[in-house]
């Protein structure tokens, strides 16, 4: 399937930028679009902490989660900061919101794998420096 707003390469189409993709799910997630999220997932993306176990094991079950969020208080989405990407591989920078457990919280990020363009893996790092570490090539400066 295509979803023009997220960009879905085709065999006929131009590469396209993993960055726009992952920004254009950002958006559509934070607008409660899970049908246009779900076009950029594979159907048996992970989705984990560092535990693929631990974590979703298909679109359905990442759609799910997504959709969760107000259920489990997660609150509103942390804002991207930035969106860096190497080869098949982005980091997505991300600032949670302060609160009064955390008045200053430290900046995390998902490391988003992509094959054929499609998100086949997305790994959430407490430490936005160690997903950039993990990403591989050039890291960039402050």
């Amino acid at each position: 399937m295509i979803v023009p707003e997220l960009g879905h390469p085709t065999a006929e189409s131009e590469p396209v930028s993993y960055v726009e993709i992952v920004r254009a799910g950002y958006a559509a997630i934070a607008r409660g679009d899970l049908d246009a999220v779900s076009e950029f997932l594979a159907p048996d993306v992970r989705w984990h902490g560092g535990v693929p176990a631990d974590g979703c094991q298909n679109r359905a079950q990442a759609i799910a989660w997504i959709a969760g969020r107000d259920a489990r208080g997660a609150g509103p989405l942390p804002e991207i900061v930035d969106v860096v990407q190497h080869g098949a591989r982005v980091v997505v920078v991300l600032r949670p919101h302060p609160s009064e457990e955390d008045p200053h919280p430290r900046l995390t990020a998902s490391l988003i794998t992509f094959r054929d363009g499609w998100a086949v893996e997305m790994v959430h790092h407490d430490d936005a420096d160690a997903a950039l570490a993990a990403l591989g090539g050039p890291v960039p400066s402050d």
